[in-house]
């Protein structure tokens, strides 16, 4: 699945256009991950998901045939290009999503049935002469890169059940817009909006064969994952206002105004 904030410019591999292209494992992507307010997870990794992000929804478009979809994400900042769950470049999470996990890769459809294993051209990782190698002297994939399509379609299994369960909160008419606001020194709020949560009041109407029906799909685990993950906005919201304290903070050694 490409996300088209985390990869900026995906690329199909080509076993002759690519043949020496080589992955740098010395060097990480936690400055491109840095502007990264949020990522897109599926359903597979909700249960550790959740005790760490908010995980909410978001409208995705529509499908081939005109129907409307959302997708699920993990909240990492309340404002745009600001990844709270970073600091001093490195991750305060345990859990990092896995299409972040697998990148700079990503798998991308190329035409009906048939997959493409991409990788973002834009990530300073690949090298031509330093690192794993992609394909062998013969131009064949290497196992490097067989075990990395092998992860990628085992996402994209986990993409569609995860579209899926959108597919259906959806048809029930469970999500409503969800606002949600932080009091900034300033004393004015900062409102954070563009999500879906689950609508409890909607979802307790629900008939006991619509709940037996949901929890047959597995879609009961993942509303409720969802519902503990909301509890992780105040700590994004904590971590938003130790920004904006830390960024107001006169820098060390620096003059102190006159006392009146």
């Amino acid at each position: 699945m490409i996300h088209p904030e985390l990869h900026t410019n995906p690329v199909a591999l080509d076993r002759e256009k690519h043949r020496l292209l080589r992955l740098r494992r010395d060097l990480d992507d936690s400055a491109h991950f840095a502007t990264l307010n949020s990522c897109f997870v599926v359903a597979g990794e909700f249960a550790q998901a959740c005790k760490e992000f908010p995980l909410l929804w978001i409208r995705a478009g529509q499908d081939d045939k005109g129907v409307p979809q959302v997708a699920p994400i993990a909240v990492f900042g309340l404002t745009k290009h600001s990844n709270l769950c970073i600091e001093g470049g490195r991750w305060r999470m345990q859990h990092v999503p896995l299409i972040m996990r697998m990148y700079p890769f990503a798998l991308a459809r190329s035409n009906g049935d048939l997959w493409a294993v991409c990788y973002d051209a834009s990530s300073p990782r690949f090298s031509l002469t330093e690192g794993e190698a992609l394909f062998d002297t013969d131009g064949q994939p290497t196992a490097f890169t067989l075990d990395i399509q092998q992860q990628l379609e085992q996402i994209e299994a986990d993409v569609e059940r995860t579209r899926q369960a959108g597919h259906e909160l959806l048809q029930r008419d469970l999500l409503r817009d969800m606002r949600f606001e932080v009091q900034v020194p300033s004393g004015s709020a900062l409102q954070v909006d563009g999500f879906l949560t689950v609508d409890d009041e909607r979802f307790g109407t629900l008939s006991d064969a619509d709940v037996l029906a949901l929890h047959h799909k597995g879609l009961l685990p993942l509303i409720h994952a969802h519902r503990v993950s909301l509890s992780n906005m105040q700590r994004l919201a904590q971590w938003h206002l130790d920004r904006l304290a830390a960024a107001s903070a006169p820098a060390a050694g620096a003059p102190k105004a006159p006392q009146p």
